[in-house]
């Protein structure tokens, strides 16, 4: 049984070197990913390493899951890309500070939209996800971190790679990194084997002069990460309808995006640490951060999965990990840029490797035969649609449709009448299974109309009406029987099924007569006529 952690209590016992070691290399693991996420849209890297402070810090201290970290993230970045290109076609001659205003904008309204799905206690409805839905997210998540490291091994502009020994260095240099933070934890888990294997074949670099690619290679001649404490910037832009209908639509995907991928984090690392976070104060923490990030010059962005299992593999549980990796985060801007600049890619590289294959759930191939075929459809599915468009919501949704209907499907083939004629030549029909618009249509069939004696008892006691098709089902069928002459009873119904019936009078023209002590009996009947 899943403990549930104190939210607010920030007292609890806590192993203060195992935190801020862990946050050390959370901070050293956000910069290329914030750098790298910003240059998708074509953002400046300080605008991503401000969200990935801004968003790390704030829900490191407001956030419903201590230990899960939120930065600038991909899912989020390629969003901006539309919105640019709806911005250049609204106002020609935009430029690019114009446009970070407008991204400004759309941050905070999307803030706002989260906030109000936490404030609704919306959060909840993560539980609809279901597991072959994860296990397809989870799956093409690590797809994605695996096969974003691959870049770094190509020259610039991603066409050629590298020369051979470049491409050696860096192939050896990765692959160390990838052994010490495989091999040391069997060793000793006193201290993160990530910080152990960034700091060893990062002194191996720069103590041997290797000439290998470093944090400021991956950015644009002339950037740097180099800047103070995020400036505040209230947008400028435009406050008029047509802005308004401009960001709406860019706001609220932010928002939706933002929150699948926060929520599902915080459920995968619920898992892993055997507790459980609150999705609604979640909710809540990303749209306060994503609101600060747009007042304070950031991007936004949500919770970051690679990075919360960088944590928490780490030994992290507190909010301490996550407060020192934002604190850290802004100690290399303003203080360490030039240091952090000459961090070997090789150790950064490795790094996400390694969470890449400890995201991926292995024993979901094991499940491939014991599964459903429909649930491992979906799984795959997912799994395909993250990996291909890095389209997360839309990968989710769509998984939890195709499982919706599937469910649907096979329930709507389970339902089944068992028919008797009793010694007073009524004839009764024990309805199996649920009666809702999936199998309304093989309910009706289960009816001989014409041949059925004068009165006919529909039982209920293993079945249940559960939406308006079913209400229509049973009017229609009680609509034939009453064209012929022959009268229906209704037998067993549920409260709920009797409110239900009762509710839809303004709708159909029922008359249900309620057995008021409704305590099952043999001999009480529900009347159901027209």
């Amino acid at each position: 049984m899943k403990k549930y952690i104190n939210l607010f209590d920030f007292s609890q016992k806590v192993d203060y070197k195992i935190e801020i070691l862990s946050g050390l290399t959370v901070a050293l693991a956000l910069v290329p990913e914030a750098i790298a996420f910003a240059l998708i849209p074509g953002f400046s890297p300080l605008t991503g390493l401000y969200a990935a402070f801004i968003l790390c810090l704030v829900t490191a201290i407001l956030g419903g899951r201590p230990g899960m970290i939120s930065g600038a993230t991909g899912a989020v970045a390629v969003i901006f890309i539309g919105l640019i290109v709806k911005l250049k076609d609204a106002f020609p001659g935009i430029t690019p500070d114009e446009i970070l205003n407008y991204v400004f904008a759309t941050v905070i309204l999307a803030g706002l939209f989260q906030i109000g799905a936490g404030v609704l206690r919306l959060g909840k409805f993560i539980r609809l996800v279901p597991h072959p839905v994860m296990f397809g997210f989870v799956n093409g998540l690590a797809i994605i971190i695996f096969m974003a490291q691959f870049p770094n091994f190509y020259q610039k502009g991603g066409v050629q790679l590298l020369p051979t020994n470049p491409f050696m260095i860096m192939l050896g240099l990765t692959l160390l990194t990838m052994l010490i933070i495989w091999g040391l934890p069997k060793l000793t888990k006193s201290i993160p084997s990530s910080l152990v294997a960034i700091i060893v074949v990062s002194a191996l670099v720069l103590g041997l002069d290797i000439d290998t690619l470093t944090v400021a290679d991956t950015m644009k001649d002339g950037e740097s990460i180099k800047g103070g404490f995020p400036p505040l910037s209230i947008p400028q832009i435009q406050f008029s309808l047509e802005t308004l209908f401009i960001i709406l639509p860019y706001a609220a995907i932010v928002a939706g995006v933002g929150l699948i991928e926060s929520l599902l984090t915080l459920n995968i690392i619920d898992e892993i640490t055997d507790t459980r976070g609150s999705g609604n104060k979640e909710c809540i923490a990303q749209g306060s951060a994503n609101i600060l990030s747009g007042f304070l010059s950031g991007m936004g962005g949500c919770a970051m999965i690679g990075q919360s299992l960088i944590n928490t593999s780490a030994g992290a549980r507190a909010r301490l990990s996550g407060i020192t990796a934002a604190v850290m985060l802004l100690v290399f801007i303003m203080f360490g840029s030039s240091l952090i600049e000459r961090l070997p890619m090789a150790a950064l590289v490795g790094l996400m490797f390694m969470v890449a294959i400890g995201t991926f759930e292995w024993a979901s191939f094991k499940t491939f035969r014991k599964m459903p075929t429909s649930d491992v459809v979906v799984m795959v599915l997912v799994t395909l649609i993250t990996a291909i468009t890095h389209n997360l919501a839309v990968a989710v949704l769509l998984g939890v449709i195709i499982s919706a209907l599937a469910y649907s499907w096979e329930n709507a083939k389970r339902i089944r009448a068992r028919k008797s004629i009793d010694e007073d030549g009524v004839k009764h029909y024990e309805i199996y299974g649920p009666l809702f618009f999936g199998s309304a249509t093989t309910f009706a069939s289960k009816f001989d109309v014409q041949n059925d004696p004068e009165e006919i008892i529909i039982d209920f006691a293993e079945s249940r009406v559960a939406d308006m098709s079913a209400i229509e089902a049973l009017n229609k069928i009680t609509e034939r029987y009453h064209k012929v002459g022959k009268k229906v009873h209704l037998k067993h119904l549920s409260k709920d099924c009797v409110r239900l019936l009762d509710n839809a009078k303004a709708i159909i023209d029922v008359n249900v007569l309620e057995d008021p002590r409704y305590k099952l009996p043999v001999d009480k009947r529900t009347i159901f006529s027209n």
